[in-house]
């Protein structure tokens, strides 16, 4: 399989890493998904970086193919490349809503590439705290302040966005303190994240 990846081909855009990624969805290799999986644990930077790219497009279609390689996702939280990182937290966040304790259990490592990354990392690390509140009270109890807390501080340009991915957990109990904190920050927010505040609070409405 990894001769079929992008940079094996020469190849510069995503395409065929894409077109590997449907055609192992396709056939449901197990084997084949393997060996990309082994393909992120090497010295080479463009193969791994291709090896997560498939991955990931592997879990937005069909998750249960990678869901039993979380942990080596999770490893690549602590990488020094940033798009394994990025990766890794894209692929954790197709696959949370099926292993939901096992990710759970490496919560710190989670956190400190969330605190600490970039845009992407961020973005998918909210949907897996998110979703990860949805599986099991315990885990909202300890992770929705945070995300709150997220929410209080974040850029204005990010609100909404952040929000939108937050709402999965939203329930009758904490929707309120939810909107609070939506409402503190609506003078600070441009008109297009206003608007997107109010389309989410408006789908949210039924809720309280």
């Amino acid at each position: 399989m990894i001769e079929k990846l992008a940079c094996k081909l020469g190849r510069n855009d995503e395409v065929p890493n894409i077109e590997l990624a449907e055609s192992l969805c396709k056939s449901e290799d197990t084997a084949g998904i393997c060996e990309i999986v082994e393909g992120l644990k090497g010295k080479d930077k463009a193969i791994a970086s291709d090896c997560i790219k498939v991955l990931y497009e592997i879990g937005a279609r069909k998750p249960s193919l990678i869901s039993e390689y979380a942990d080596d996702f999770l490893s690549l939280l602590s990488s020094r490349n940033n798009r394994l990182v990025w990766g890794g937290m894209t692929a954790l966040a197709a696959i949370v809503e099926l292993v939901p304790d096992t990710i759970y259990r490496e919560i710190d490592a989670i956190l400190s590439a969330f605190n600490g990354g970039g845009a992407i990392t961020i973005d998918n690390g909210i949907t897996v705290l998110s979703k990860l509140c949805v599986a099991d009270k315990t885990y909202e109890d300890h992770l929705l302040p945070l995300l709150l807390e997220h929410l209080r501080k974040c850029e204005p340009k990010d609100m909404a966005r952040h929000a939108e991915r937050m709402s999965v957990c939203i329930n009758k109990e904490n929707i309120g303190e939810f909107l609070d904190v939506l409402d503190a920050r609506k003078d600070q927010l441009p008109s297009p994240q206003s608007e997107r505040i109010r389309k989410l609070e408006n789908k949210l409405s039924k809720l309280s």
